[in-house]
């Protein structure tokens, strides 16, 4: 196996530690429906060069990433598969479409999409999921920095 492989699997753990850690204390999920909804909003300077590369995402110091991942709401905690589309709106009413990248490795399944950000800028996000006949709106607000 490949070292883009590995590099890519510790993001992922990281992110899977990350938002396991986060239900435990409470953190970035909501329950929405049938689904826990993990999320989580970062710089994309976050990421390695090479796995930006990979996922066909800019690295920026004025662009961010969402990740988002939706996991069945039972004792499994399986990873699902929905449509997600969504809005980012700053607090000026500059709203930007997002649109989101399904990634699949091994049973994890998140969903990636960028936006372009300022200094200290405070984005609200409305994110609609869709599966089959099921629909469920995922809604918050996040602080950006530049690097």
């Amino acid at each position: 196996m490949n070292r883009l492989f590995y590099v890519t699997l510790f993001v992922v753990s990281l992110f899977i530690t990350n938002a396991h850690a986060k239900q435990q204390t409470g953190g970035q999920f909501k329950q929405l429906g049938n689904w826990q909804v993990h999320y989580i909003a970062f710089p994309s300077t976050f990421i390695q060069p090479d796995i930006a590369r990979n996922y066909g995402l800019e690295r920026s110091g004025y662009k961010g990433i969402i990740n988002i991942s939706i996991l069945k709401n039972n004792s499994t905690k399986t990873a699902q598969t929905a449509r997600l589309t969504g809005t980012a709106k700053n607090l000026l009413g500059n709203t930007q479409q997002l649109e989101f990248k399904e990634i699949v490795e091994g049973d994890a399944i998140y969903y990636l999409a960028q936006l372009d950000y300022n200094n200290e800028e405070i984005y609200r996000f409305n994110i609609e999921i869709q599966q089959g006949n099921q629909s469920q709106t995922l809604k918050f607000q996040q602080k950006f920095y530049v690097d």
